[in-house]
């Protein structure tokens, strides 16, 4: 696949992301106790942090191929590392409707902002020397921008119904 341009390695994943993004979408709508009057925000949270996800460890591989700058790198490859976890838990956590703790689904998005506003810190720090640093840049202040629309969404409407939250103690 060396020899194809972007425009074509595009086209060959989009059937496949439609495929995906749908079958979301149709798990979300179906379930029985999911929060529908926000499923296509929900939709776009999941896309943007499995794109983010994607390119923070894409990000970290293309940083450990930088030899010659691999002192000025470490920084940015923890970060991508981090935020590429805690997105990648975010919407774990995100798919799971039944009973869904409230202060959880919060912090977790909560702790995916900031992630993603450390990562794309560190990234836009080497964006002028890496272009791989400058997309993850882009791409996490989209998924930052994503989850704090849904935080503000899923708060705005009270979701979950706080007595059905357990108290810990």
């Amino acid at each position: 696949m060396r020899g194809r341009s972007n425009a074509t390695m595009a086209q060959l994943r989009r059937p496949t992301y439609r495929i995906q993004m749908k079958t979301l979408d149709l798990m979300l709508r179906h379930h029985p106790r999911g929060d529908h009057q926000h499923t296509a925000d929900y939709l776009e949270a999941l896309n943007a942090l499995e794109a983010c996800a994607a390119a923070c460890t894409s990000c970290a591989d293309a940083c450990l191929g930088e030899p010659e700058n691999l002192d000025q790198l470490r920084r940015c490859i923890t970060t991508d590392l981090d935020c590429a976890d805690v997105c990648s838990v975010t919407a774990r956590l995100l798919m799971r409707q039944t009973d869904a703790p409230n202060d959880l689904i919060h912090a977790q998005l909560h702790a995916c902002v900031l992630a993603c506003q450390l990562c794309a810190e560190e990234c836009e720090q080497h964006a002028g020397m890496h272009d791989h640093c400058r997309i993850c840049a882009e791409t996490c202040h989209h998924c930052q921008e994503r989850c704090n629309f849904l935080l503000g969404e899923i708060s705005a409407s009270g979701v979950a119904d706080p007595e059905s939250d357990t108290a810990v103690g």
